[in-house]
């Protein structure tokens, strides 16, 4: 078994590339915004019930898919990597899968602002994010979370051996799909 976490900033394209993904590996993908969207119509996400309700569901699952037969999954992700939490909460979900002899594979992406700003505008987005459609608060969200967090690594920070980053300003979702596939036999 396999699991790929997708992190990068909002509107890098992780549920677009992971979707593409998905689509020439087999492996079935569980977006962050799966659980945040199911939640969301009862709980805001920035809420103590919206987190923990985001975190019970994401959990189970987690647990089910890491105990199945399954050849893997593709999670999507923003990692703060200036909150220790965040980083706590990958390195759980790594020793998880693990633990059950699946090997995990970090892909990181990162793209200009400018692209990102465009991305998040995008009708593919808005269609599979009910949460992002109110654009003008997605967009403040997103500058403001630039600006309060690191929200890709620093050189050298992520040390583990299944690691790639890649810059997407420029590829297609299907190019950076490709490219991930290769880099880790998938």
């Amino acid at each position: 078994m396999k699991l790929v976490i997708i992190v990068g900033p909002q509107a890098v394209g992780k549920m677009t590339v992971g979707q593409e993904l998905e689509k020439i590996t087999g492996l079935k993908l569980f977006h962050n915004h799966m659980t945040i969207d199911l939640v969301s119509p009862y709980f805001s996400y920035g809420t103590p019930q919206g987190k923990r309700l985001v975190s019970l569901f994401r959990r189970e699952i987690f647990e089910e898919v890491s105990k199945s037969d399954l050849p893997g999954l593709i999670f999507t992700y923003v990692w703060a990597f200036d909150v220790a939490e965040d980083g706590e909460y990958i390195r759980q979900l790594r020793e998880m899968f693990e633990s059950r002899g699946a090997q995990v594979c970090y892909v990181e992406l990162e793209a200009d602002p400018a692209e990102r700003l465009a991305r998040n505008r995008s009708p593919h987005r808005l269609l599979h994010k009910p949460t992002k459609r109110d654009v003008a608060w997605s967009e403040q969200d997103l500058l403001e979370s630039m600006e309060k967090y690191r929200l890709n690594s620093e050189p050298g920070e992520i040390t583990h051996q299944h690691y790639v980053r890649i810059n997407n300003t420029n590829l297609t979702p299907e190019e950076t799909a490709r490219q991930i596939k290769e880099r880790f036999n998938l």
